[in-house]
């Protein structure tokens, strides 16, 4: 049976699963009511920073979860096929969007104990904060 082809071999990058104007939109109403924003703005907020995050950083040697709303692999290095990832970060959506927002440090999170990272790899202060600002990236 032949090996069929798929993004991760060719480089292409992962198909975004959050219209930009969308994510912005939510991103925007979670800015301006951080504890307020309706839990579907939050979760659109966090699939989009997501989706900016794995575009931003192409790869798959980490896997970023923010349970419930979802997770993705980024940076470059070497990849894994199955099973748990060698090098994880997870976290909660609030602190997911203060750290993608620059809101938050990374070593600020860790050492509160709101982000729980393992693996050589797992350190995200090189790509946090996102460039999600209108225009930055479509």
């Amino acid at each position: 049976m032949a090996h069929q082809r798929g993004w991760h071999d060719v480089g292409m990058p992962p198909r975004r699963r959050v219209d930009p104007r969308l994510g912005r939109a939510a991103l925007d109403a979670v800015r301006a009511d951080p504890h307020g924003a309706a839990p579907d703005l939050v979760a659109t907020a966090v699939r989009f920073t997501l989706d900016e995050l794995a575009l931003a950083s192409p790869g798959r040697s980490v896997e970023v979860r923010v349970p419930p709303y979802g997770a993705v692999q980024c940076i470059a290095g070497p990849r894994h096929t199955r099973g748990t990832p060698p090098n994880t970060v997870e976290t909660d959506p609030v602190t997911w969007l203060e750290l993608a927002l620059g809101r938050r440090t990374w070593a600020d999170a860790v050492a509160a104990g709101a982000v729980r990272a393992s693996g050589l790899r797992a350190d995200l202060t090189a790509v946090l904060p996102l460039p999600v600002d209108p225009g930055s990236r479509v």
